[in-house]
């Protein structure tokens, strides 16, 4: 199946970049966010959100504490940056508060199975990858291994190779940069494969094929095309790539069974919902299908099956 075409709802960040403050449209609580846990990113507790990454340019690190003083308001203090303003900007967009969220609050008015979701992780919206290159240097490194073993390898290498910053009394270590990256020879536990299909990543990178902002504006199947060009990065991996770095908010995920298992079990089903089962819920919740699937991955155990989801 080939994803549609995704309305997806325009960046319209308010950031501040003297003060360090982003104002959000919309609900939205940085307490859901540390507390999700995907990919590399470990689920976490507290009032702030350390963040240490790659910089959109591919160039260097950026290194930020993120808190939340009030409901609309999120504070950033950029501990490390070449470019403050360019960290703030991705900082937003990892935190999908780089757009007016009101319509997905809106969203769970008419909808049982949204509204449920919503109550269930209350301000929550999809935290992403750093960007592009880092999600798919995550995809082929985690690729039919533990993600918790690969997660502890990827904190090794980013101790080693990458950078290091002191955020709020923790130490938090940053991936390598692309050209890091392919100064690596060997690694302990890191298997020669995987490390010459995260140097390809990296590569990429440098050419400018994973340019965020280039994969965000095009229509989401040719993004997938060319994802799958990187030797190790398929269907599912792709579609990671898509879904969780780029910022959409109307991709609809594809090939994903927990995400149908979870579907299953809110409507009351002995086996997993089909993607066609899916897909047809979903026609309801344009331009905010992605949100909705991360909003079922992240609330949906928490929830009892729902006997009628309109």
């Amino acid at each position: 199946m080939t994803p549609a075409r995704a309305t997806t709802v325009p960046r319209s960040p308010r950031i501040d970049t003297r003060r360090g403050r982003i104002t959000v449209l919309g609900r939205f609580s940085l307490a859901e966010s540390i507390d999700f846990g995907f990919g590399a990113r470990r689920a976490e507790t507290g009032s702030a959100m350390r963040l240490a990454f790659v910089t959109d340019d591919y160039e260097g690190h950026a290194a930020v504490v993120v808190t939340q003083p009030g409901p609309h308001d999120v504070h950033c203090e950029v501990v490390s940056a070449p470019d403050p303003e360019a960290a703030l900007r991705q900082t937003a967009r990892m935190l999908s508060i780089d757009v007016d969220g009101t319509g997905w609050d809106e969203l769970g008015v008419g909808d049982r199975l949204i509204r449920a979701l919503q109550r269930a992780r209350p301000g929550l919206r999809p935290p992403l990858f750093h960007s592009a290159y880092e999600a798919a240097a995550w995809a082929v490194l985690s690729a039919r291994r533990p993600a918790s073993a690969m997660t502890v390898l990827r904190d090794r290498l980013a101790q080693a190779h990458g950078a290091s910053f002191d955020l709020a009394g923790q130490v938090v270590h940053a991936f390598p940069t692309p050209e890091q990256l392919l100064r690596v020879g060997s690694f302990p536990g890191l298997p020669e494969e995987k490390l010459t299909r995260m140097q390809e990543v990296a590569r990429w990178a440098l050419e400018g094929r994973l340019d965020t902002d280039r994969l965000r504006a095009l229509d989401p199947a040719e993004a997938l095309r060319i994802l799958q060009g990187i030797k190790g990065i398929g269907p599912f991996y792709s579609m990671l790539v898509v879904v969780r770095a780029l910022g959409h908010t109307d991709v609809l995920a594809e090939g994903e069974p927990r995400l149908l298992a979870t579907l299953g079990h809110l409507l009351a089903r002995p086996t997993p919902a089909t993607q066609q089962d899916l897909a047809t819920l979903a026609e309801a919740w344009h331009p905010w299908r992605t949100w909705a699937t991360v909003a079922i991955r992240a609330a949906g155990p928490r929830l009892a099956p729902l006997t009628d989801p309109a």
